[in-house]
């Protein structure tokens, strides 16, 4: 099946059209989190996955409907139900759907709010996982190297509190993001700072690709300096004897 209504959504398409190639090598879905999202889908059979990207977290066990407005992302999606869309005009009929679930997009959403009530209204249970801007906790490649990504996503982000609000959530659960996750996005390497010299690993992130390389590429040299010279391991010998740090990241659930 695949479907085409790509009305809304053009600025996240452009976007990973540009960034989405080689994308499914560097994000990984990470079981725990899997774990995590399947467990909230419950019992449900149907589910749509709204901002699907590549298919992460999709659980293999139910009938999973991808909608992205990226073909590029699409072209990477294994499964055979895909249909080419915005979130603020979902192209399926009132409760078409068990659950709906949206992992890491909803902030690339030209309305999120018209998005979040389009979920409600497709499906009667929703799994939202997404960063709250206004958690204290800052990773600190933006906090020391790169303050720009830092300012720009938390005005970027959509508040916790609305995403909760638009869905009428029961529940928010937190996600410490553990010292190995798989899945490179923002804050995967915490503890493994030289992933973030890696070209790859910054071209599979829409937080690097908010910037120009004139900005990223210095930051990451001085990374690359501290790491030489043992600066940043001095700086962060604490957080270096840590299994996990919870930098924001939540799930939050609707619906019946």
């Amino acid at each position: 099946m695949k479907i085409d209504s790509s009305a809304t959504g053009r600025g996240h398409t452009a976007k990973y059209d540009r960034i989405g190639v080689g994308y499914r090598e560097i994000r990984q879905p990470d079981p725990r989190l899997a774990s995590l999202i399947a467990g909230a889908l419950g019992d449900a059979r149907t589910v749509v996955n709204v901002g699907a990207g590549a298919g992460s977290y999709e659980p293999e066990d139910r009938e999973v409907t991808a909608v992205d407005p990226s073909q590029v992302m699409l072209d990477q999606h294994p499964g055979t139900r895909k249909v080419k869309a915005g979130a603020e005009e979902l192209p399926f009929e009132e409760g078409q759907f068990d659950a709906a679930m949206a992992v890491m997009t909803v902030h690339h959403w030209p309305d999120p709010a018209r998005g979040l009530a389009e979920l409600r209204r497709v499906s009667r249970r929703q799994a939202v996982f997404t960063w709250d801007p206004e958690h204290s906790t800052e990773l600190w490649f933006f906090e020391e190297y790169l303050p720009q990504i830092g300012e720009r996503e938390r005005s970027s982000f959509v508040p916790l509190s609305v995403v909760t609000g638009e869905l009428d959530a029961h529940t928010v659960v937190p996600f410490p993001v553990p010292h190995d996750f798989t899945d490179g996005f923002r804050a995967a390497f915490w503890r493994r700072p030289e992933s973030y010299l890696d070209p790859a690993v910054r071209a599979a992130s829409s937080t690097f690709a908010s910037l120009p390389a004139s900005v990223v590429e210095p930051a990451v040299a001085r990374l690359r300096e501290d790491l030489r010279s043992g600066a940043w391991q001095r700086r962060h010998a604490g957080l270096l004897e840590r299994e996990s740090v919870d930098y924001g990241y939540r799930l939050v659930l609707a619906g019946a």
